[in-house]
């Protein structure tokens, strides 16, 4: 799922959202008093140097009081569960498509081409786009952990969707442009994190993968609905000379210092979007298709629910808004939400569908009491105050 994964975009995705999914070490050089009245409150920051501990997290802020002991122990043990729980989630990540894969691979061999119908290629689509974008993002900052769900990502998403190519869900001539892009954007990026290439090179592939995701995101959005819309490229093209113009004033130095450092930072958003809007493509295919949804592997959607519950916590926690946003999204909407949908139709059993619900609410509901705990505040909803508005 994307994984966000996105990232998001993760994933945010899912073909998930594996976006936005990395975990940190347990190092605290300085840590935040959680009682503290300052208006300072913990917000990622991402250096060009890898980075093994979340700023937010590490950030001191001036306070007459003390540290308390017992409150720091709880902070500390807190920030190294979610940084594990972090970790963990690249294990059902890795398992994400595996199902899917081998469900196609039946459905090939029996001749039953119409089942892979089900799968939207727009919408795999976005999540390979999501986690090539991030993929991308975290070969820059050299975090091995997350270049390595992300390319797991890319691969086994366009291992889906050359299935769909061979039963013809695909039409070739897009398969084959998305084969060039895929190939030339994991030798980029793994040349990227060797050194082995130029910035120049390097800020051509961000500024391609910048203009490639604003383009496509609208254009995915608007082809999603057809044929209830007309079936057009505006959108994207309207959007593809935005993003152009705009990627062009940020190189020759037309914008301002807020405006670059904007741009620069659109792509994770956009990533994000794009594993978002893919549980809603999956369900309106659904909608429209309901016999087809026997083409879904629960198993699947599962596995997207439970990797992105597990980067919940650690992206409350560091108040990283992108992350958290992306993960829950992925969680509610792409896993529990399409597992609803198979259950109306009597896909899955009610007790399967049950447990899922109930381990994933409590889940949540875990995360927010303990970081609520961990920072010593005395109701969940300041820590999402926190989140929101910095």
């Amino acid at each position: 799922m994307t994984p966000y994964a996105v990232a998001p975009l993760a994933s945010l995705p899912t073909a998930s959202l594996r976006c936005l999914f990395f975990a940190s070490s347990l190092r605290l050089p300085h840590l935040r008093s959680p009682r503290s009245h300052s208006n300072r409150t913990p917000t990622p920051s991402f250096s060009t140097a890898p980075r093994r501990c979340p700023p937010s997290a590490a950030s001191a802020v001036d306070s007459p009081a003390p540290f308390p002991s017992n409150q720091a122990s709880r902070f500390q043990q807190w920030d190294s569960m979610t940084a594990k729980f972090a970790g963990a989630s690249n294990v059902p990540f890795l398992l994400i498509q595996l199902p899917q894969i081998l469900l196609n691979s039946r459905n090939l061999v029996a001749g039953n081409k119409a089942a892979l119908f089900a799968l939207p290629w727009l919408g795999m689509l976005t999540g390979l786009l999501g986690n090539l974008t991030l993929l991308s993002y975290f070969a820059k900052k050299k975090e091995t952990e997350a270049i390595v769900v992300q390319t797991l990502g890319v691969v086994s998403i366009y291992v889906v969707i050359a299935q769909l190519a061979t039963a013809g869900a695909v039409p070739l001539p897009h398969f084959t442009a998305l084969s060039a892009v895929v190939a030339s954007g994991l030798v980029l990026n793994f040349m990227n994190y060797f050194n082995w290439i130029g910035e120049g090179v390097w800020l051509l592939w961000e500024d391609f993968i910048t203009i490639t995701g604003l383009s496509v995101l609208p254009q995915v959005m608007w082809s999603t609905f057809v044929p209830f819309v007309p079936n057009s490229i505006l959108p994207g093209t309207i959007s593809c000379i935005m993003a152009v113009a705009a990627v062009i004033m940020a190189r020759t130095g037309k914008l301002s210092e807020k405006g670059v450092k904007f741009i620069r930072s659109v792509s994770g958003w956009t990533a994000t979007l794009l594993f978002m809007w893919m549980p809603i493509a999956q369900m309106w295919t659904s909608y429209l298709n309901p016999d087809n949804i026997k083409g879904l592997s629960a198993f699947t959607l599962l596995l997207g629910m439970i990797g992105n519950g597990l980067m919940v916590p650690r992206a409350l926690f560091i108040r990283d808004l992108m992350w958290f946003t992306g993960a829950s999204w992925a969680s509610f909407l792409h896993g529990w939400g399409n597992l609803a949908w198979m259950y109306c139709f009597n896909s899955i059993s009610r007790e399967f569908f049950l447990a899922a619900t109930l381990g994933l609410f409590i889940w949540i509901g875990i995360a927010l009491w303990r970081d609520t705990i961990a920072y010593g505040y005395s109701s969940p909803l300041k820590s999402l105050k926190e989140l929101v508005f910095g």
